[in-house]
């Protein structure tokens, strides 16, 4: 029985392809069913990679492969860049004069961390032994690398100014919340994926994955102290029973600022996981994904602007 479904990709198609960790142009030489016998199954593609000698072409499934569009390639930009940033940072570096730049997106998030943990260590001795195993730890754990626009690097600043200086907080609730942005992007992604394939059920885990991870993560390290108080009043809120908010999460409450914290964040978190290199490929796929349409779309999701703090507040953050 032959399958019912045709192949996404024609023969001579011109396609991005991955190969590792990287996409690089390609053709379609020719497809095959995984199991013709299965009307929904999958298919195979006979690739040739663009300006590499034939014992390069390779069979490879579905889920290697993408569209040769201007979305796309951006995406293969954002991955090259994010190697070659990789490759640069394992280089010995020559010592120069110190930098008056703002402040990145990865420094950022580290003040968030740690506000507290300067307090709390001040006065407090740490053993050499144990310090010499977390150093030791933390230089075995492999380095992961996503490409973060410039454009996000900017409003993530920003966001960092205007809370921690000017003492402002993001209006909450969010109109566009961070479920409302991943439902908004899955709807765009999956229709280029096979219903009922491997890679669409992958962008189904990831989406619910971010949304869990962020309900779990964001009282512990995507907050600057400024909003303790405000996830406080938003915690009261969920737990009211009665106000509009009941029953709800805090991705559904918080929006497009903090999910851009988190992205950020997300390099240093999978390098301290347990997942296996496949996993650990197929995920920074996924997320480099969302993020080069996140920046395109991102006007759309920004609050509008942020609120100044009541004296109320202001006193409750000091005593």
């Amino acid at each position: 029985m032959a399958p019912a479904n045709a192949p996404a990709y024609a023969k001579d198609e011109k396609v991005l392809c991955f190969h590792h960790e990287l996409l690089y142009e390609a053709k379609v030489l020719e497809s095959k069913a995984v199991d013709p016998t299965d009307k929904k199954t999958s298919y195979q593609y006979r690739v040739h990679y663009k300006g590499w000698k034939n014992t390069w072409d390779d069979w490879v499934p579905q889920d290697r492969l993408r569209k040769l569009n201007d979305e796309n390639k951006e995406l293969a930009a954002n991955l090259k860049n994010a190697m070659e940033a990789n490759r640069a940072q394992s280089r010995p570096s020559k010592s120069g004069p110190p930098s008056h730049k703002k402040k990145l997106p990865s420094e950022v998030g580290s003040m968030r961390g740690s506000e507290e943990r300067a307090t709390a260590a001040r006065g407090q001795k740490r053993g050499r032994d144990f310090d010499l195993e977390k150093e030791e730890a933390a230089e075995r754990r492999p380095t992961v690398r996503i490409f973060f626009p410039d454009n996000l690097k900017e409003i993530l600043v920003d966001d960092w100014e205007k809370v921690t200086k000017n003492m402002q907080l993001v209006a909450l609730p969010s109109k566009t919340p961070v479920v409302y942005i991943l439902d908004q992007f899955f709807a765009e992604e999956i229709v280029k994926r096979r219903e009922g394939s491997a890679e669409a059920d992958v962008l189904e885990e990831v989406r619910q994955g971010i949304v869990d991870y962020f309900n779990r993560s964001l009282g512990k390290i995507l907050l600057y102290r400024f909003e303790r108080e405000q996830l406080r009043e938003m915690y009261e809120r969920i737990n009211s029973g009665t106000d509009a908010l009941a029953g709800k999460t805090l991705a559904d409450v918080y929006g497009a600022e903090h999910l851009c914290r988190l992205l950020v964040s997300f390099p240093e978190l999978i390098s301290q996981t347990n997942m296996d290199a496949p996993s650990v490929e197929r995920l920074k796929r996924e997320l480099s994904i969302l993020i080069t349409w996140l920046n395109k779309n991102i006007p759309t999701y920004l609050s509008t602007e942020y609120v100044s703090a009541s004296q109320d507040y202001i006193d409750q953050f000091t005593s």
